[in-house]
């Protein structure tokens, strides 16, 4: 076990599969001769050459859409997006030809293709470099989507992406790179579908995934400062769901606060939100909350900035909301 940092996590992953598999390569801008925008990419250049770690022009749709040609060649591509603000113009390529490819071949076609960068708010950044873009890969059948919230996440859930023979989303949180923990020296893959309880509790369930993962752990104890006993649940993956892990925990605690930085309308939060309501009604014992981020663009000055994200105050008054509880 070695503790090591997120954006080492990803490298070893990188590194391995690569070993492992000659028709593995990486893509993107900078991600060769610079290693990387988030040096993610680290000495891969070195080891393995141009060929298998090809810096790109500035041109999402173009390098996004080689990926997908290549995967549907015969091998395994991972695209690094620099940002998935950027992954915006390579929308086309994903949602209308990785996604869709094997359905419209009547299954003849497999694009083991992996979409991956950092997604959500950063610091400083302003309106178009801090958004959470989640919602916008969960939306489309044919997409897997995951969002490792832990270096060990990280690494295990990218080599299961790259050996998946369907197109994976990504999201790896902008400020999670120099995040440390705990990683096993063995290899080992994290199953994409399967959510990770953090915290057993009774009383109410905190479910997340990313980046606030940190502030919801971090009201978990604020809560349990009150006696109160939330779980955590963190779902690792965005499609598929782990419905059962969601469903199973709700019906236990009767309660539920759902935590997402994305924006509230069509968000995922609004979609697990959805799945509780449905699955556990009859268990619920008051409306399932949501703290999202604010329905706004992310503004550039750092106070608001702050504001307009989810915080251990704003889950600690949606606890209390479902607690029915004013001193929380």
């Amino acid at each position: 076990m070695a503790e090591i940092t997120y954006r080492e996590a990803l490298n070893r992953a990188l590194d391995e599969e690569m070993t492992r598999d000659e028709s593995v390569f990486l893509i993107g801008e900078e991600v060769g001769e610079y290693d990387g925008a988030y040096k993610v990419s680290r000495g891969l250049l070195a080891k393995y050459g141009e060929k298998r770690v090809r810096d790109t022009p500035i041109s999402e749709l173009g390098f996004t859409g080689l990926g997908v040609g290549a995967a549907i060649a015969g091998l395994r591509p991972v695209v690094e997006w620099m940002t998935h603000n950027f992954a915006l113009l390579a929308f086309d390529q994903v949602v209308n030809n990785a996604a869709k490819l094997r359905q419209m071949s009547g299954g003849q076609l497999s694009v083991p293709i992996v979409f991956r960068g950092p997604n959500g708010p950063a610091e400083y950044l302003a309106a178009q470099h801090s958004q959470a873009l989640g919602g916008f890969w969960m939306h489309v059948p044919g997409l897997k989507v995951v969002a490792p919230a832990t270096p060990a996440d990280a690494y295990g859930l990218l080599k299961s992406a790259i050996r998946d023979n369907n197109p994976v989303v990504v999201l790896e949180g902008e400020l999670m790179y120099s995040w440390k923990g705990d990683v096993p020296d063995e290899e080992f893959t994290v199953p994409i579908g399967v959510a990770r309880t953090t915290r057993e509790g009774s009383d109410i369930t905190l479910i997340t995934y990313s980046k606030p993962i940190r502030v919801v752990e971090a009201a978990a104890d604020r809560l349990a400062e009150k006696g109160v006993h939330a779980e955590v649940i963190d779902l690792r993956s965005l499609r598929p769901l782990d419905e059962a892990a969601i469903v199973n925990s709700v019906r236990k605690t009767g309660r539920c606060v759902v935590v997402d930085e994305a924006w509230p309308m069509a968000s995922p939060g609004v979609t697990v939100a959805q799945l509780v309501n449905t699955r556990c009604f009859d268990m619920l014992d008051a409306p399932v909350e949501l703290v999202s981020g604010e329905d706004v663009p992310m503004p550039y000055n750092h106070s608001l900035e702050l504001a307009a994200q989810p915080s251990v105050d704003k889950i600690m008054a949606a606890a209390g909301r479902a607690l029915y509880r004013e001193d929380l």
